[in-house]
């Protein structure tokens, strides 16, 4: 089965490698991979080039998420079109095969697949992983979440139904929910797992939940997320972080950043819905180029082996 993977990245020479080779592993192949650079000054161009890439290049004053996944998309010859984030890293060689399988079902428009955290990651957000992206596959999902960080689409439905270029984020949830109301199945595949890299400062993950509302009040006017929603999720998350912590015995070690992320995730999401204003260019940067970069189990028990990274 022929796809072609887009990968977004902006100074990812970290990564960016990774990822390439985990594809490069793949027991799928026949695959095209076009690298869309939004300004990169840290070899990651360089990088991508050393592998059978096609680089896209988009200004970073022209960028938005929307806006550099329809260059890509326009840049496809294949109608799977495999999405991905620079800083993921598949799991298994059978990655992209899982990831594909559903699209068997003429019906399905939209697959996403299983995202954990690296040893890095945060543990609030380890959690926000394991309760977005269970261990249980859904075939025929009934609501329109997904996430661009690990999916495919198929483009012939992008080419009537391209992606929002106007939106602050969640450009993925706005194309699933457009393509569920038209009546195309989306599916969520927990053997097609990534590795999702985020090593994000308070203020980062502040910037991003806030960029995020921005584009959730537009896509759902209607919802609204108030001082005391801030304060209620705060702490109800907060308590619930340390609590699994706790039982896996890392609380001393994690709280801290357990405190400061939720806090920085739920004031983020208050402000981006108080204050949907529009996307000034100091809003561009902060966004898209900053300075600083229940209980559940990270483990899926496979038969297949994992690829063995460096």
């Amino acid at each position: 089965m022929r796809c072609s993977i887009v990968i977004r990245a902006y100074n990812e020479a970290r990564h960016i490698g990774r990822l390439l080779d985990g594809i490069m592993q793949q027991t799928i192949q026949d695959v095209e991979i076009i690298v869309v650079d939004s300004g990169s000054t840290d070899g990651t161009v360089e990088i991508a080039s050393r592998y059978p890439t096609r680089l896209v290049h988009i200004a970073p004053q022209e960028f938005t998420f929307g806006r550099s996944l329809n260059r890509g998309l326009q840049a496809a010859n294949s109608d799977l079109v495999v999405i991905v984030s620079a800083h993921v890293y598949p799991v298994y060689p059978d990655w992209l095969e899982r990831l594909l399988a559903p699209f068997a079902d003429a019906q399905v428009g939209l697959v996403y697949g299983k995202q954990r955290g690296a040893p890095t990651t945060k543990f609030s957000e380890r959690q926000i992983f394991a309760h977005w992206f269970p261990e249980q596959s859904q075939p025929r999902q009934a609501h329109p979440f997904c996430n661009n960080a690990n999916a495919a689409i198929r483009r012939s439905l992008w080419e009537q139904q391209p992606y929002d270029e106007t939106l602050t984020g969640l450009e993925d949830l706005a194309w699933a929910k457009a393509i569920q109301d038209a009546g195309h199945a989306i599916a969520y595949v927990a053997e097609a797992e990534v590795i999702h890299v985020h090593q994000e400062t308070p203020r980062g993950v502040y910037n991003r939940y806030r960029r995020e509302a921005m584009a959730f009040k537009r896509i759902f006017p209607k919802e609204a997320f108030s001082f005391f929603d801030f304060l209620r999720l705060s702490v109800g998350n907060i308590l619930s972080d340390a609590w699994h912590a706790a039982r896996q015995g890392v609380l001393l070690a994690s709280l801290s950043s357990i405190v400061w992320f939720r806090l920085a995730q739920f004031w983020g999401a208050y402000q981006g819905h108080r204050h949907p204003s529009p996307v000034t260019e100091q809003l561009r940067q902060t966004f898209y180029y900053p300075r600083n970069l229940r209980e559940h189990s990270d483990a899926s028990r496979r038969d297949v082996q994992p690829i063995q990274y460096e």
